[in-house]
């Protein structure tokens, strides 16, 4: 299990999320709910969504509903919010899912106590379990990126990230029935709610990709795992998080295994050799200097080996919003000591000046 830990502090105390939820606009003025007459597909426990999407909490009676495609009901206070948010709803859900992520990060947190991996790997085997019951035992799924209708073989779960105060998110494997090489890997986000743990959504992280006649597993950009907002107050400027920065190394060195036959390339600035890498792993935590950029160390393994292992260092800066990727050096090498593969330092990261953990 890889843990991520976070820190609440940034969060809204409950004293200004009541002040934010005083100043909601016209927009989503309503009732209190009346949790009796929400239906268990009731989104967002009857807030208004618009609402959520502006960046604010508001209670409605669920009088004005919107339902999706998938049976999904979201409410509204009145005819103009509903209006608004339907002009875009996919952005504007995206948006009030990320600040209803944000916002809860300080009770997820603590209810997170409560539960372990373990019992949300169960919740989702529960999950797939009645999904491949009603498809014929295969696992039924939408592609949000064409709109295919997957139907699925389940592999099992691969492991579960913990991201404190956001939940747990099972790694699952699946593949076409029809060709075993064909694979996806699916994240469920899974967090309590009402004193028990449920899956939240699902999204599909990696997908089969054809090259050169094989199938590659590659992730989706952005990767799909880091579903936390890259700010929790709407309309402030946010300090980057150590998540961007690893999606801007991660996504980079996927594309570049993609556009290379599964291989990324990098010139060793020592030797002058070109290695041929496949990416493992991004070191925990990422770490800023004190000059501004930010730092990530890797894990490559040597093409065709098992445990030939590079550590590649990747410098990243922000250029007007967006993390890139400046520099990238060799950290560590590996030698044959004894029969056995070793990792040797070329520099020490101390002499890149100090630094401070980045969240």
């Amino acid at each position: 299990m890889q843990r991520i830990a976070r820190t609440p502090a940034s969060v809204a105390s409950p004293l200004a999320r009541a002040a934010l939820s005083a100043l909601l606009s016209a927009l989503c003025s309503a009732a209190p709910a009346d949790p009796a007459a929400q239906s268990p597909a009731v989104q967002f426990d009857g807030q208004c969504v618009e609402g959520l999407a502006e960046g604010r909490h508001l209670e409605t009676n669920c009088a004005l509903t919107w339902t999706d495609k998938d049976g999904k009901v979201y409410c509204f206070s009145n005819e103009a919010a509903k209006l608004t948010f339907l002009r875009n709803p996919q952005a504007n859900l995206a948006k009030a899912r990320d600040f209803m992520a944000a916002s809860t990060v300080q009770s997820t947190e603590e209810a997170m106590q409560n539960f372990s991996s373990g019992d949300a790997e169960s919740v989702v085997k529960g999950v797939i379990e009645a999904n491949l019951k009603a498809n014929g035992g295969l696992f039924a799924l939408e592609d949000p990126l064409d709109g295919a209708r997957l139907k699925l073989a389940f592999d099992g779960i691969d492991f579960t990230r913990t991201i404190d105060g956001y939940g747990f998110f099972p790694d699952v494997k699946f593949h076409d029935p029809a060709d075993a090489n064909k694979r996806w890997l699916v994240d469920f986000w899974v967090a309590p709610a009402g004193g028990i743990l449920k899956v939240q959504e699902t999204r599909i992280y990696k997908a089969p990709l054809q090259s050169e006649g094989k199938w590659l597993l590659m992730a989706r950009d952005p990767i799909p795992w880091w579903w936390i907002p890259a700010s929790e107050h709407p309309g402030h400027l946010a300090v980057k998080r150590g998540w961007e920065v690893m999606s801007a190394v991660e996504q980079g060195a996927l594309r570049a295994q993609a556009q290379n036959n599964g291989i990324f390339r990098l010139k060793d600035d020592k030797t002058g050799k070109v290695l041929e890498l496949e990416f493992v792993d991004t070191h925990q935590p990422i770490r800023q200097l004190d000059n501004g950029e930010y730092f990530a160390c890797t894990d490559f393994r040597a093409a065709g080996t098992k445990d030939q292992i590079y550590d590649i260092d990747f410098w990243v800066v922000d250029r007007n919003g967006t993390m890139t990727v400046e520099k990238t050096r060799v950290h560590k090498v590996p030698e044959l000591k004894d029969g056995q593969w070793v990792q040797v330092p070329r520099y020490d990261w101390k002499e890149l000046g100090s630094s401070h953990v980045v969240p």
